[in-house]
């Protein structure tokens, strides 16, 4: 028998069914064909985890990192811009125009 698989989103849908009391647990195992051991899992799963969606700093590690990465790149832009204002300010210069580049 092949095993199915359910969405994150699914799981919570029936578990949130489940807890509002919007269906029984028997309703739901009958209403969606699954077992009252898996939705008491997934059940037992879901409040376990709940308190989580409160945490402080709960974005996932990769958007984190993403964002870290995007930071560093946005910095080093910067810099390269700088620098390249910096030289076409020295190459406009009125001093480069006139040939000299030591003022005298």
């Amino acid at each position: 028998m092949k095993r199915r698989k359910f969405t994150a989103q699914f799981k919570a849908r029936v578990v949130l069914e489940l807890i509002s009391g919007a269906k029984s647990m028997a309703q739901a195992c009958r209403e969606y064909g699954i077992r009252d051991s898996l939705l008491c899992r997934w059940r037992r799963e879901f409040l376990q985890r709940a308190h989580r969606v409160f945490e402080e700093g709960s974005g996932s590690g990769e958007h984190e990192a993403r964002i870290a990465e995007l930071e560093r790149m946005v910095g080093r832009l910067i810099l390269e811009l700088e620098a390249a204002n910096e030289a076409f300010r020295l190459i406009a210069s009125p001093r480069a125009k006139s040939g000299s580049w030591y003022g005298g």
